[in-house]
């Protein structure tokens, strides 16, 4: 949302709101410092990364400082002058990828983010991760040594210095390296940005030299043009794929379109509601993923769900032609339908994910059969499958419309369900965005009609990236008509809380709801199911799960780092006037909390699912 606090550079960029991305420009918040740019040529090393980045038009960098970098942080503040990229200080290494990560899943860009040392990328892990199974871009800057260990001072330079400190992350992220000299340094900035960039894109990690970093030069080398390594344009589908898939497609008695991981360009929106219409297709999309479809449509199978419903399962095995765009997990989803029996309709995949794929992690998920398989990204496939299809008349099942909600029902305390209806209610006419939705989330709650509607999970299901992913993506959309919204749970909240002393600090308006169960409730489940194999006292299950002795004060929190916190809010009654003001206070450039005391409940879909094995 605009604030009167924005002071926006004359240089930053505008993407346009059409490719998914706000005013990502490095408003000057007042708290922000800008420093004078260091007259003369530049001496130092890193003086040229700090130039380098400074090409790479990133708005910001995310930082949790450390000496390791010491003499990039000199470059960016003293040569760069704090701008583009202006440094954002994050309080967790994890918080600092984390933004990065919620930025990307707006806008489709990487941001900057410096981690200390060895140590600084332990803490960051497991965002990188999330990161990765995400698919967004992101590049990763680190430090170590000096290498040279004569050079080492006692102690703190030894702990901080590891041969092979990419290892820590090799397994997942997309490309990694060492450079020794400032024209190596150059090169591997370049790789790095346009192999994270390349679909399927990714986390990168580049790591500096302390010594390289302070080595004096007698001048610096040119600084390549960033124009000259620009990612590779997307790969165009073969043509006589794109005709089979034509053919079975239109004469498809019941296709089914499965909308993935695809982009946030409202034109490639448009493109799969024309392709849907066109084929009368039956569609599915994904909690996991951003909105791809609008999920109150007529050819919209079911609510958007983490695991199918009998019903919408039932409404899958009908189809005899399946349509993958870079379904998130094809071989889960099928089996969700037809369980240990063969898939009787013809499967095209359209993803270029197995490239990827390692033996490390098995993110990949199952392998799913295809009868046809393009390796390229869902848009263009279908800029060319759309003209190729013919129009075929609607004899798919349609959606069966969920039972209308009482809105004039007030409960007597408050479920997921009631806290949905009242923030709906309370945000109005206002566009809004949902950067994150708990896991007790129903799909049928608020239909998503654009592609910044919703951005989807965290990508590794890693508890406490919520705080971090919310403030980047917020800040992403600053600027923008987006209210930005995070439904969060207690449990998430918590562990990334500190997350939100960045958005006071760079004064990100942003709006966080709790939905505060006050229990890590999805184990709690768990301890059900195995108490119930077991024939033991299911009463016991919340033992070790509550977070209710002593309760934390989660608005105090909030306070505490210079965000407005509301609650906690338990009354049914006073929620809306709570969710009014909340949204009022954000309209004014604040970032706030509020605190909502919910009943513990999943949808039935999502119990099913997550209890249909011992895994979480």
């Amino acid at each position: 949302m605009k604030t009167t606090n924005d002071l926006s550079l004359k240089d930053a960029p505008t993407p346009s709101l059409k490719e998914g991305a706000g005013n990502d420009s490095p408003a000057a918040a007042s708290t922000a410092i800008t420093p004078s740019p260091v007259k003369g040529p530049a001496v130092w090393a890193s003086d040229g990364i700090a130039e380098l980045l400074r090409d790479f038009e990133f708005p910001y960098v995310c930082i949790n400082p450390g000496s390791s970098f010491r003499g990039l942080h000199d470059s960016l503040v003293n040569y760069n002058g704090n701008t583009r990229p202006q440094l954002a200080v994050c309080l967790h290494e994890e918080h600092a990828v984390a933004m990065a990560h919620g930025y990307a899943k707006v806008t489709g860009k990487p941001l900057g983010v410096i981690v200390h040392s060895n140590v600084g990328l332990m803490h960051a892990t497991m965002a990188i991760f999330d990161a990765w199974c995400d698919r967004v871009p992101m590049l990763i800057l680190g430090a170590t040594g000096p290498v040279d260990a004569a050079k080492r001072r006692p102690w703190i330079d030894w702990l901080h210095t590891a041969k092979d400190q990419g290892a820590l992350i090799r397994n997942y992220i997309k490309w990694d390296d060492q450079p020794t000299s400032i024209l190596a340094a150059y090169e591997s900035l370049l790789r790095a940005k346009q192999i994270a960039e390349t679909a399927p894109r990714g986390p990168v990690y580049v790591c500096f030299d302390a010594e390289l970093q302070e080595t004096k030069l007698d001048s610096l080398p040119p600084i390549p043009s960033v124009e000259r390594f620009r990612p590779p344009t997307p790969s165009v589908p073969d043509a006589l794929a794109i005709g089979e898939a034509a053919e079975w497609l239109s004469n498809a008695k019941t296709p089914v379109i499965l909308m993935g991981r695809v982009s946030r360009d409202e034109a490639a929106w448009q493109l799969r509601v024309e392709l849907a219409e066109k084929l009368g297709a039956t569609v599915f999309t994904d909690l996991k993923v951003g909105a791809s479809f609008p999920t109150d449509h007529k050819l919209h199978a079911a609510p958007p769900s983490h695991f199918l419903s009998a019903d919408a399962a039932a409404i899958l095995k009908e189809a005899d032609v399946i349509l993958s765009l870079d379904w998130l997990d094809l071989a889960g989803m099928l089996k969700q339908a037809w369980g240990t029996a063969e898939v009787n309709a013809k499967v095209i995949q359209v993803s270029v994910d197995q490239y990827v794929h390692n033996g490390w992690s098995m993110d990949y998920m199952g392998l799913p059969p295809a009868d046809l398989y393009l390796a390229c990204e869902p848009e263009p496939f279908l800029t060319a499958l759309l003209p190729a299809v013919r129009p075929r008349a609607r004899t798919s099942a349609q959606r069966t419309a969920p039972p209308a909600r009482k809105n004039a029902e007030t409960p007597s305390t408050i479920d997921i369900a009631f806290l949905a209806r009242e923030l709906k209610r309370a945000i109005g006419g206002t566009a809004a965005c949902l950067i994150r939705l708990p896991l007790s989330w129903s799909g049928d709650f608020w239909d998503f009609r654009h592609p910044l509607d919703y951005l989807g999970t965290e990508g590794g299901a890693g508890v406490g990236s919520g705080p971090g992913m919310a403030v980047g993506a917020a800040l992403a959309l600053r600027g923008t008509d987006r209210l930005p919204v995070a439904i969060l749970g207690d449990g998430d909240f918590l562990m990334g809380a500190t997350a939100f002393w960045t958005a006071a600090n760079l004064r990100i308006p942003l709006l966080t709801v709790v939905a505060n169960n006050r229990s890590f409730f999805n184990d709690e489940l768990h301890q059900e199911r195995v108490a119930k194999q077991r024939g033991r006292p299911v009463e016991n299950r919340w033992i070790g799960q509550r977070i209710d002795d002593p309760d934390p004060d989660l608005a105090m929190l909030a306070r505490g780092q210079g965000l407005k916190g509301f609650g906690p809010v338990n009354a049914p009654e006073s929620l809306f006037e709570t969710f009014v003001e909340a949204v009022e206070c954000v309209k004014q450039g604040h970032a706030c909390v509020v605190d909502v005391r919910i009943t513990p409940g999943y949808s039935p879909a999502m119990t099913a699912g997550l209890l249909r094995s011992s895994g979480g």
